[in-house]
């Protein structure tokens, strides 16, 4: 199989270039100053084995192609305010053979959230959901950082809304020889709920710099998590628990710092540090406020999380620039 990696940053491009070390092909998709490293300059993935570079094609979309291949794997790892359009540009390029990828092809969806499978599902007929344990970093055009060891990361694959398959088992057994675990499961959203709890600290992460390590920030976002678990209880939607999750992952992908690699921090730290004027927030602490509102639950505090996140984004401010203390202040305002 052909994996054609649509966005190419911290996750499509740890995965992307996992994959092709570990010998299958892949193409990267990518755009602006990233594409036009990667072209010049290949892949470079820092992991703690060292620096691998990989000179892969690079495309900005499947015109470039021409017609898909029938044995082409898309891999959606582009963050979710940007899955329409991609679904859009992807949905209707031509197979060899006839039909559309929408129509043929398996789309696999790499992301935090759960909003884009949905959205996925409007248009492709086979969409795999995928749990993505990854701590990966990209800030600088052409390089992307990975530093988790032994594995790379632990990637839960199933059919979206449920179930498994061939083409499942097929994806995982690739991942499972590219520094990956990749468990194929049947209730891959059970996971991925889960892992909406733990990104829910994404966006007071981004909006105050830093998380792990501030004992007024940790409280605050076990206040933050503890609203978005009522929240799925109330909504009848199965997680995945903190001691089930520990137990899959145990040692498996330990943080190594990496030569050159400044410490950074997650997804929404990323957006704000490449001022790319958009966050996920809305598909992150938004997904919490927009399943409260359906079951009537409060969620005060994810509303003021996603508002902050999204106003940061906008207007271009670095990672930090609102005091903890003061976000704390706001969040006892708010929640009364």
């Amino acid at each position: 199989m052909r994996y054609i990696i649509i966005g190419a940053g911290a996750v499509g491009g740890t995965v992307g270039g996992r994959l092709a070390e570990a010998g299958q092909e892949v193409v990267l998709v990518a755009r602006g100053a990233h594409a036009a490293a990667l072209k010049e300059g290949g892949l470079r993935l820092r992991v703690p084995q060292g620096e691998l570079t990989q000179r892969l094609p690079v495309v900005g979309g499947p015109r470039e192609l021409g017609v898909l291949r029938a044995d082409d794997v898309l891999v959606l790892a582009v963050k979710t305010q940007d899955s329409e359009a991609a679904l859009g540009t992807w949905g209707p390029a031509p197979v060899e053979g006839g039909g559309t990828a929408a129509e043929r092809l398996p789309l696999v969806c790499a992301q935090n959230g759960v909003e884009s499978q949905r959205l996925a599902l409007r248009r492709f007929r086979q969409v795999y959901g995928v749990c993505v344990w990854l701590p990966s970093t990209h800030v600088e055009p052409g390089v992307v950082s990975a530093a988790g060891s032994p594995l790379t990361g632990i990637l839960h694959l199933g059919r979206h809304p449920h179930g498994t398959d061939d083409t499942a088992r097929r994806i995982a057994a690739d991942l499972e020889k590219a520094h990956f675990e990749a468990p194929v499961v049947e209730d891959v959203a059970r996971w991925q709920y889960a892992k909406l709890l733990s990104n829910l600290g994404n966006a007071l992460e981004a909006v105050t710099g830093g998380l792990v390590g501030d004992p007024r920030a940790e409280a605050l976002f076990a206040r933050v998590r503890a609203e978005g678990a009522a929240v799925l209880d109330a909504a009848g939607i199965a997680h995945a628990s903190p001691g089930e999750q520990r137990a899959v992952r145990g040692d498996k992908v330990t943080l190594v710092p990496l030569d050159g690699v400044p410490r950074g921090g997650g997804s929404s730290w990323q957006s704000l540090s490449r001022g790319a004027g958009t966050i996920e927030a809305d598909y992150l602490n938004g997904e919490i406020v927009l399943l409260g509102r359906l079951h009537g639950v409060p969620t005060p505090l994810n509303e003021l999380l996603q508002r902050l996140a999204n106003e940061s984004a906008r207007e271009r401010k670095a990672p930090g620039a609102l005091p903890v203390e003061e976000l704390v202040r706001l969040a006892d305002t708010v929640s009364g």
